[in-house]
């Protein structure tokens, strides 16, 4: 029987190999229960403005498959050229001219939202959330924005 490979290496050298592979590298974190209130599981960005000259991006509220496709989407319309503005609403970025919005986090919540990334450069960097709608088209911030997600998809960018 032949033996496995190691399959436990350091997470810097993980995070190396995904921007090395990719040009930026995504980091998961597991929603937490044991705080109040409750935290729901995020995945954000290592790379995007050494990449591309664009903030780190957070994305809330959904499993990391949904989050890194959003993330991977953002890379190729910034690979391909596209300016995306910040802190304003937009259209085009999702199908159906469905409305997003990419909101600046303060600089004091970056190195708790983002821990991999900071510890990456050894120093914070600009990051985004990117707000996305509900069934409904509403954002998180709006009136509208459906109930159910509110504790999903909290706003830690600033609207």
């Amino acid at each position: 029987m032949t033996d496995l490979p190691d399959f436990h290496i350091p997470h810097a050298e993980k995070i190396a190999w995904m921007i090395d592979t990719h040009g930026y590298a995504v980091e998961p974190v597991a929603a937490r229960v044991d705080v109040d209130p409750p935290q729901p599981g995020y995945l954000y960005s290592i790379g995007f403005p050494e990449a591309f000259g664009f903030p780190e991006v957070v994305v809330v509220g959904l499993t990391p498959a949904e989050a890194g496709g959003l993330v991977d989407l953002v890379a190729g319309h910034l690979r391909s050229g596209t300016q995306i503005p910040l802190d304003v609403e937009l259209t085009g970025l999702f199908d159906g001219e469905l409305r997003a919005r990419f909101a600046s986090i303060a600089e004091d919540e970056i190195e708790a939202w983002l821990p991999s990334s900071v510890t990456w450069r050894n120093g914070r960097c600009a990051a985004v959330q990117l707000l996305w709608p509900d069934r409904d088209g509403f954002l998180p911030h709006e009136a509208g924005f459906a109930h159910r997600l509110r504790f999903a998809q909290p706003v830690i960018g600033r609207v």
